[in-house]
């Protein structure tokens, strides 16, 4: 495994346990010196850990997840938004970090839930913790965060490919992970999903790097407003993690909720794209 990648890990897990006790003591407002007793390190090893992760201090990167932040990035990001869709930036331009393609499975295919399908799987380390991938020689089938949940993590990927030929391979693995996350290698999606989910998932990699939208605006997006459930619906059933970017989808109010894979994680996720799309 890449150095930087397993330290960016083990990064990433002092961050989620730094932002789960702030969510559980919000009202309190804990100070620097609270959390880091909290965490069990000292405050300047916080620090350092929250500059070598995203490149701010805790507090800087703790306002970049707020409602407010998220409030008063919502309009400027529908405007980024708009502007993507009127300049004619489809899913084949791969505005997404340019480098997502989906390709969604035929009607024929979607009724054999993965029949004659060989896909290889494993479990390897990001900068956003563990992850159960997989992929096909068509592109990536499954991308999926693991917390203490690796069999609920298997099971809903078997689900999706049910008759599909299974081989485990986590060396295999690691090195996809190793290429999406640290060499940005460009990948095909290779999905499994209804026409209508497929295109929100297309529409999801409209929204550019370091930006959030709405799932209002996104039905917007496919001329379908009153369609919000059902585009909420598509989102929370996407498969592929990160590189379908359900993360960047908000409620209206700016409120984050509703993350397969965590809301502690979404907000990191956010704020880590956010500053990174700063510098």
């Amino acid at each position: 495994m890449d150095d930087k990648l397993l330290l960016e890990n083990e990064n990433y897990k002092k961050i989620e346990k730094v932002i789960k006790y702030i969510d559980e003591n919000f009202k309190e407002q804990p100070s620097i010196d609270t959390i880091s007793e909290y965490i069990g390190m000292s405050k300047f090893h916080l620090i350092r850990v929250f500059k070598e992760y995203v490149g701010v201090t805790p507090i800087q990167f703790l306002q970049s997840v707020t409602l407010n932040y998220a409030k008063e990035h919502l309009k400027e990001s529908k405007s980024i938004l708009d502007s993507s869709l009127d300049l004619g930036l489809s899913s084949s331009s791969r505005l997404h970090d340019l480098f997502v393609n989906i390709i969604g499975v035929t009607p024929k295919e979607y009724k054999e839930s993965g029949k004659n399908v060989e896909i290889t799987y494993g479990y390897g380390f990001t900068p956003f913790g563990e992850a159960l991938i997989a992929f096909t020689k068509r592109g990536v089938s499954y991308l999926g965060f693991v917390d203490n949940n690796k069999e609920a993590v298997f099971k809903r990927f078997k689900e999706i490919w049910e008759k599909a030929t299974f081989i485990e391979d986590d060396k295999k693995a690691q090195d996809f992970l190793d290429n999406i996350f640290i060499e940005k290698k460009k990948f095909d999606l290779y999905v499994k999903g209804t026409n209508f989910q497929i295109n929100i998932w297309k529409a999801l990699l409209n929204i550019p790097n370091g930006t959030i939208t709405t799932y209002q605006d996104i039905a917007n997006s496919i001329n379908k407003p009153k369609a919000v459930r059902a585009v909420a619906s598509a989102i929370g059933s996407n498969h592929i993690g990160y590189l379908v970017p359900c993360h960047r989808v908000l409620a209206k109010s700016g409120a984050m909720s509703g993350y397969r894979w965590g809301i502690e994680r979404k907000k990191i996720l956010i704020a880590y794209e956010a500053i990174k799309n700063k510098n």
